[in-house]
C-alpha cells in the first residue's frame, strides 16, 4: 500500500483493487469491499456526469 499526501489529515492508504467497470488495476483510498462496485478514476468521472 502507498500514502499519498492529502490535506489537513496527513498521508491517506490507498489500497489496491480493480475497476468494476473496464477491470484495470486501480488504487482507490478505502478498502474495498466485495459487496460494493469500485471504479477507477477514469470510470468514476464517467459515471459521475449522469
Amino acid at each position: 500500500m502507498e500514502r499519498h499526501e492529502r490535506g489537513p489529515r496527513g498521508p491517506q492508504e490507498m489500497h489496491k483493487a480493480t475497476c468494476s467497470e473496464c477491470k484495470q488495476e486501480c488504487e482507490v483510498p478505502f478498502k474495498p469491499s466485495d459487496d460494493r462496485p469500485v471504479f477507477c478514476r477514469d470510470c468514476y468521472r464517467a459515471k459521475k456526469r449522469f
